[in-house]
């Protein structure tokens, strides 16, 4: 076991339960709530890609074969296949990096989602912690460039970052890369950006660079778990090597190589922009509450919002009780108790959830 190394460091360390996810929110009693806590996009996946899913389910006595799967991936991102490597989602990712590369050092820029700090933790390492402050923006600076030690060996950045919704410039990203480290940025919710804007996906020329994907948030894959991992051909060989046999379902490959086509792409886009649109009202929205002392990080550019709301644990708990649930901020490295994540969703469904946070601030004030 490594010393471990925290920088511009969090007085509340291993306080955070890593494995806390939104999902927790809507589990058992949480049923029947209006879903702001997963950063899953609402009515999908849609019904072509049901279908599709549903056709490869006459295949399910041959072993999964992910060749045409990894190859359209590999086509959309303008890539050699060699570059691919499918996942049982990003999740899988996490833990094949953790296990499988010789890391001594690892760093994980934080806030961010958490599952990749747990990974490493599980696998023995110990994780130093780069945290990104309020007063930046939580966003990555030369200054938090320089905070993260020369000796790291693998950095972990997300872009855009869960739950800050911050889109960091791909150039600034470009500058955690080192020769011998690997530079491990998570695009789960890029494909929610219009036009894909500051994406690494497709860049061979950064030393080190593995990016991650997720197919599960834009496409309501969360319980097929489907993603993929573009990087230098002998880092997914490694990987590779690390991976259980057929590790991606035959439903998932079907699922990937749906989600490549160009009618597929064409609709993400379309979707991306419809979040953008949405977000914009919600903010609009939470803007109202500012003489209450609520304050939303912007700008966001991703499917959620972090906003900062006094009294935000009985803030949480009366819009349970009023039919809504939020994603707590507390679980997340940087953050405390009065953070809370709010996913984008449609219109109407904004509209009732500022008319229950108006009940639910009261409440909570008094």
């Amino acid at each position: 076991m490594h010393t471990d190394r925290a920088h511009d460091h969090d007085p509340t360390d291993r306080a955070h339960d890593l494995r806390h996810h939104g999902d927790a929110e809507v589990r058992d009693d949480g049923a029947q709530l209006i879903d702001l806590a997963v950063n899953v996009r609402t009515d999908t996946p849609p019904a072509w890609l049901r279908e599709r899913i549903a056709g490869s389910l006459t295949g399910l006595a041959a072993y999964p074969d992910g060749r045409a799967a990894r190859a359209a991936v590999a086509a959309r991102h303008g890539l050699p296949v060699e570059r691919v490597l499918l996942t049982a989602g990003a999740a899988e990712a996490f833990v094949l990096l953790a296990r499988a590369l010789k890391v001594r050092q690892p760093v994980v820029v934080h806030p961010q989602f958490t599952e990749p700090e747990a990974a490493l933790r599980d696998a023995g390492h110990s994780v130093g912690r780069v945290l990104l402050r309020e007063t930046d923006g939580f966003r990555l600076d030369p200054g938090a460039v320089r905070a993260v030690p020369e000796d790291a060996d693998l950095v972990l950045i997300g872009n855009p970052t869960n739950p800050t919704s911050v889109l960091h410039p791909a150039a600034v990203i470009a500058e955690l890369a080192r020769p011998g480290r690997t530079l491990v940025v998570d695009e789960a919710f890029m494909d929610a950006v219009p036009g894909e804007r500051e994406s690494l996906a497709g860049r061979t020329d950064i030393p080190g660079l593995v990016v991650l994907r997720s197919l599960t948030k834009t496409w309501g894959l969360a319980g097929l778990r489907i993603g993929y991992v573009l990087a230098a051909p002998e880092t997914i060989a490694e990987l590779e090597r690390a991976q259980p046999l057929w590790p991606v379902s035959t439903p998932a490959l079907a699922a990937a190589e749906a989600c490549m086509e160009p009618q597929a792409l064409a609709e993400a886009a379309h979707a991306a922009h419809r979040v953008t649109a949405d977000r914009a009202h919600l903010v609009a929205g939470l803007a109202e509450f500012a003489p209450d002392g609520l304050r939303v990080m912007e700008p966001a550019e991703g499917p959620f919002v972090l906003v900062r709301v006094p009294n935000a644990v009985a803030v949480r708990r009366h819009l349970r009780d009023l039919g809504f649930a939020v994603r707590r901020g507390d679980t997340f490295p940087g953050l405390d108790e009065e953070w809370l994540r709010l996913a984008v969703r449609d219109r109407p469904t904004v509209n009732r959830f500022l008319q229950a946070l108006d009940q639910a601030v009261t409440l909570a004030g008094r």
